[in-house]
């Protein structure tokens, strides 16, 4: 099993702690990683984005001049794609970009997320993290005692809105509850600070 250094919010080791191998120790599947990525921007996507062909473009029901003996060239509505104006050729339409992953797929490009923060020691594990009142000071300081990278993911047991709305206004950091990881955000950010009880929560979920 991985072992990894258990910190306070000072930045100072005050244990060690044992990863689990059928969460922190499988093989990394790049291809899945990848896949993994691409649905999850794929569903983040509104599909809202809309413009009107030239059937739909108010207008442009008369000839604007006769076919010949102008000199100009033929035209038959103002509302063709070439007039200003006038309609798109191939006219994007709202549309649903959501992607099905299974959940096996989905359960094991997890995997190896973890797995692969753990293999680059990129995983920073907590004591503890309370905080009575937002304040984000208190999370800029304590990255800058772990020595943490510019991006930080910081993830605790369970949904916080004190830590989510602190770590919120600090550029590259973002909050996550060990429930609500997505690969993504694993992957996006360099340090993946956790807590100690999230990280027995992230192997109860995944370890079924």
């Amino acid at each position: 099993m991985p072992k990894v250094a258990v910190y306070n919010t000072e930045g100072q080791q005050v244990d060690e702690m044992e990863l689990k191998d059928e969460i922190f120790g499988v093989p990394v599947n790049e291809a899945l990683l990848h896949q993994a990525v691409q649905v999850y921007l794929a569903n983040k996507r509104q599909g809202t984005q809309s413009a009107k062909t030239r059937a739909e473009v108010r207008g442009g029901g008369r000839k604007p001049w006769r076919q010949k003996g102008t000199g100009r060239a033929r035209q038959g509505s103002i509302r063709s794609p070439q007039w200003t104006g006038g309609g798109v050729v191939f006219a994007p339409k709202p549309r649903d970009f959501a992607q099905k992953f299974p959940k096996k797929m989905r359960r094991q490009a997890m995997l190896s997320a973890l797995s692969s923060k753990a293999r680059n020691n990129e995983i920073m594990v907590l004591d503890s993290l309370v905080m009575e009142e937002p304040k984000s000071a208190f999370i800029h300081g304590m990255l800058k005692n772990l020595k943490a990278g510019k991006k930080a993911l910081i993830v605790v047991k369970c949904n916080d809105e004190v830590v989510a709305k602190s770590a919120r206004n600090i550029p590259g950091v973002k909050s996550a509850f060990a429930g609500g990881l997505n690969v993504y955000d694993i992957l996006k950010h360099d340090t993946f600070v956790i807590t100690r009880d999230a990280v027995k929560e992230v192997e109860e979920v995944y370890g079924k």
